[in-house]
């Protein structure tokens, strides 16, 4: 029985998608409360009320304001940024481990970083907002690089040589990055170690704004693109069959999955798996359709970081778990069973 464009069955599915969206939101806005609340002076449901409203204290407005909600805001941001890359990437490649941690894109992204911090000073002012510019150059050429040593020409793009063609990237970049902060001053370095394990060092309102327009940009161009990304899906013959543009469909796609990632990584550090958790669990909740998977992997990565995030500041109170590494507790058990679960 069909109910206008949908059949009964096809409602059902979107209901549940939506009902999965809503939780999701609500979920993220109850750690996002926790979150405000969390950390070596807490604030009362009742203070931090107050202090929202602006009846707080000097010292109040100083913790909520200026440390705590920049941090929150970044960590939703990044989460859901990272999750939507990783979706996309799943999405053109038909790979289901593909993520821009596991290819190598994070990496690139970070050597850029690494490199532009090995000469300028990590106080300096401009270097915020030219952060994820940087991470994008580096990000897409390492993106450029695994792609066209992966694409065979008679072949396309085999996912297995595309996952091995990633982590051998990676690796080297690694290396190279290892190089690179042996040379750098005791200060410089531990910022960098810092930033690659995963740490949220933009604290504060500048680095929000200098990834919100990437963010507000990019996702809604990925969500516009929704069923494009379902044809692709079905193959390269038959996508082409009915009169999609693969090759330049894949490249708008590409790109900006390259720029989530770039401009998330260089504010968030080196945290990996979110775009491999996040898709996955969105997949296995609203279905493979991309109408309802983007919004559903962007909500499912905000959750992710923001309860990571506010775990590493509970856990060792005065002192702090990068973000990166409570992910990759999570990430790397998740990853293991899903390398073991694929057969091709």
């Amino acid at each position: 029985m069909e109910t206008g464009f949908y059949t009964q069955a096809e409602l059902r599915k979107r209901k549940r998608g939506i009902t999965v969206l809503i939780v999701f939101a609500a979920l993220i806005v109850f750690a996002f409360m926790i979150s405000m609340n969390t950390g070596y002076i807490r604030l009362s449901p009742s203070v931090l009320l107050r202090t929202l409203f602006g009846m707080g204290t000097e010292k109040q407005n100083l913790i909520l304001f200026d440390f705590r909600l920049p941090r929150i805001v970044i960590s939703v941001l990044i989460g859901a940024g990272l999750a939507v890359s990783g979706c996309v990437m799943q999405g053109i490649s038909r790979n289901a481990l593909a993520d821009p941690g596991i290819l190598g894109i994070n990496a690139g992204a970070g050597l850029a970083v690494t490199l532009f911090i090995s000469f300028y000073p990590t106080t300096a002012a401009a270097p915020v907002f030219l952060l994820p510019v940087l991470a994008l150059v580096g990000a897409g050429l390492t993106a450029t690089l695994i792609f066209t040593l992966s694409y065979k020409r008679h072949q396309g793009l085999s996912p297995t040589r595309l996952l091995l063609t990633g982590i051998a990237v990676a690796a080297g970049i690694s290396a190279a990055m290892i190089v690179l902060t042996l040379k750098l001053s005791p200060d410089k370095y531990q910022f960098v170690a810092t930033w690659l394990a995963g740490s949220i060092w933009g604290t504060n309102w500048k680095f929000v704004i200098a990834i919100l327009p990437w963010i507000v940009i990019l996702l809604p161009f990925v969500f516009i693109k929704a069923r494009v990304m379902n044809v692709l899906n079905l193959g390269e013959q038959i996508a082409t069959g009915v009169g999609a543009r693969v090759n330049k469909e894949r490249l708008l796609l590409l790109a900006a999955a390259v720029g989530l990632a770039g401009s998330c990584v260089a504010v968030s550090g080196g945290i990996g798996f979110v775009g491999l958790i996040g898709p996955h669990l969105a997949r296995r909740l609203v279905g493979p359709k991309h109408e309802l998977l983007l919004p559903a992997a962007a909500l499912a990565g905000a959750l992710l970081v923001i309860t990571a995030d506010t775990l590493g500041r509970w856990v060792l109170q005065p002192s702090e778990i990068p973000t990166g590494i409570v992910v990759a507790v999570i990430g790397a058990p998740y990853f293991l069973y899903l390398l073991a679960k694929t057969k091709s």
